[in-house]
């Protein structure tokens, strides 16, 4: 029969784990309560709001905000932009990346060093946004989907973990797959890939919600109000205060438009996070593999 022999921990760890946990509790509820704040208030009459605050007086709750933003087509269009720049820029930056790392991770692919000292400068220097816009200018691909998607597609950041996440696959398993006949393509494609998938989930995840967050390059490079995603219509309504027109057009009062625009603000920060709030429980289980071994073996 075997025994559970109890680690006894002295007054100095019991002390320091007491200490943790009471960091990460106020961690998360730092966290946690700006989230609850934003979700009530989206809710919440805008006179109201802005007179008394937040209240759990149901009846002073209206889904007026959510109304408006469902209801105009800036919304919708700018939704329907983000999703598709989000999709194509995550297929096409985990495909390059994983490309990338598969010969950066071979010991027989020559100028391993050289290629590995050039993609790391590149993570300290970049030569800037106006030579980055003229190339981009040059290339043709101004307020075109690709000059958002394009040009931070590669990541040697992720290229560096895949990279050593291909390190750790059992060498036996390549070998076997050359004695049956299998060639440097039809390996990776067929057998590393499979293995990969939780270093594929991962990566995708973290593209994914990165475009999904940016608005930068899209306000430099689309001109086209259809063209442009849901940040930029979310950036008019928290930073500039502007709605969009028909949002609140029926309202006379200044007062009343800057009661709801204030209100249209937590409404569309809901829904611009409900996409990712959806995908994290799905990812959410490959981290520890995706990571933790694509970041320690090696």
């Amino acid at each position: 029969m075997e025994k559970n022999h109890l680690i006894k921990l002295s007054v100095r760890d019991r002390a320091i784990i007491r200490i943790g946990y009471i960091l990460l509790s106020v961690f998360v509820i730092s966290i946690i309560v700006p989230v609850l704040y934003i979700i009530v208030a989206s809710f919440i009459d805008p006179v109201t709001l802005q007179n008394k605050g937040v209240t759990f007086d149901f009846d002073k709750w209206t889904l007026t905000a959510y109304e408006r933003v469902l209801s105009n087509k800036a919304i919708w269009t700018g939704f329907g932009n983000a999703i598709l720049y989000s999709v194509v820029y995550t297929a096409l930056s985990v495909f390059v990346t994983l490309l990338v790392a598969f010969p950066m991770s071979r010991p027989d692919f020559k100028g391993r060093k050289f290629f590995n000292i050039l993609f790391v400068i590149t993570m300290f220097f970049g030569g800037g946004l106006i030579p980055t816009y003229l190339l981009v200018s040059n290339l043709g691909m101004i307020n075109t989907i690709w000059a958002v998607v394009v040009p931070g597609a590669f990541s040697v950041w992720n290229m560096i973990i895949a990279r050593t996440y291909y390190k750790g696959v059992p060498k036996e398993l390549q070998e076997a797959a050359f004695v049956d006949g299998a060639s440097e393509v039809t390996y990776f494609f067929k057998v590393l890939l499979p293995v990969c998938a939780p270093l594929i989930m991962v990566l995708s995840l973290w593209q994914f919600v990165g475009m999904w967050n940016s608005y930068f390059d899209a306000m430099i490079y689309l001109n086209d109000a259809d063209k442009q995603p849901l940040q930029l219509v979310l950036r008019s309504i928290l930073i500039q205060n502007q709605p969009e027109s028909g949002m609140i057009s029926d309202m006379q009062s200044t007062a009343a438009r800057a009661q709801l625009a204030e209100l249209l603000k937590y409404a569309t920060i809901i829904v611009s996070s409900f996409p990712l709030l959806v995908m994290y429980p799905f990812f959410q289980k490959y981290f520890n593999k995706g990571i933790l071994i694509g970041s320690i073996k090696g």
